[in-house]
């Protein structure tokens, strides 16, 4: 079909699509803002050893990390922190320490299927570990800067406390569990040591075992002394006053673009499968319908 035929089927459709984008648009901001909206608890960590006074920097030695300062992957233990806050020990936590079980079951209770079931005698279970493993992993969120070695932590959440609790919750477990790893560790290591120490004979090699030995005290008193092992916080845990998701006026200006582009799409489609719609013929306003004449109507009947 030439590009005139297309153009002109649009424009005899014209009030048709003005239309059916006016409803599409009524309907959907509709939905937007009955949307529920949640506050969002933000964060910015950095990884501790871009710094050479880290604790991991000092166990390792000397001041001076090896690598580039720059790398935005997540190593060491900046890694495991990251892990931590995502594992099933973190979620066994939220649900020991947070009101995270009663809050799902209420929206399991309060969904379309809790309801439905609810009105057939089958109401849903209440909220167990795997709910709380699913709502984590949906709705922590871990942007990490392409710029800088810095990462954003995200909680989205219906209360604006509970947002920021959870979230300082999960950043002091990351932490604790690197720091106990380390402890652990070198509370094996220097056991280990000692033992070695306590049968060993030979003065040439009981010196290097008391090197190894200082090295791996001086390790777990950095552990213990030190904030922050694995993650610095470049932003403490905060969270607005006004909620922030779904975010309504972008939201709005998407729509106001996708839906004319996708009403005269459809109405493109419609001109390219059936045609250039006719023109319908207009009578003058005080035009009246001659009356058939008489035989045609005897004909008729």
């Amino acid at each position: 079909m030439p590009l005139e035929l297309l153009l002109l089927g649009l424009w005899r459709l014209r009030w048709r699509v003005a239309s059916a984008t006016l409803a599409l648009f009524l309907l959907g901001a509709t939905l937007i803002m009955l949307w529920p909206r949640q506050y969002v608890a933000e964060a910015v960590v950095a990884p501790a050893e871009t710094t050479g006074l880290a604790a991991s920097t000092l166990i390792q030695g000397g001041l001076v990390m090896p690598g580039a300062l720059l790398d935005t992957r997540a190593g060491g233990n900046f890694a495991i922190y990251l892990a931590a806050i995502r594992s099933p020990e973190a979620v066994a936590m939220l649900a020991r320490d947070t009101d995270i079980l009663a809050e799902l079951t209420r929206q399991k209770l309060a969904g379309v299927t809790g309801r439905i079931r609810g009105l057939i005698g089958f109401p849903p279970p209440p909220a167990d570990l795997d709910d709380v493993d699913r709502w984590l992993d949906r709705n922590l969120g871990v942007t990490q800067s392409l710029a800088t070695v810095t990462t954003s932590l995200a909680i989205p959440h219906p209360d604006r406390a509970a947002a920021l609790d959870i979230l300082r919750r999960l950043h002091a477990f990351g932490e604790s569990q690197v720091r106990a790893s380390l402890d652990d560790l070198a509370r094996r290591r220097i056991a280990a040591l000692e033992a070695r120490l306590a049968t060993e004979r030979d003065i040439f090699l009981r010196t290097p075992i008391y090197e190894l030995l200082a090295q791996h005290q001086r390790a777990g008193v950095i552990a213990a002394a030190d904030d922050a092992v694995a993650a610095r916080l470049v932003s403490v845990p905060s969270v607005g006053l006004w909620p922030a998701l779904p975010n309504r006026p972008l939201l709005l200006m998407l729509l106001g673009v996708a839906v004319p582009l996708a009403c005269t799409l459809l109405a493109a489609c419609r001109v390219l499968l059936f045609g250039v719609p006719a023109v319908p013929e207009r009578r003058p306003a005080g035009a009246r319908i001659a009356p058939r004449p008489a035989l045609a109507r005897k004909r008729e009947e």
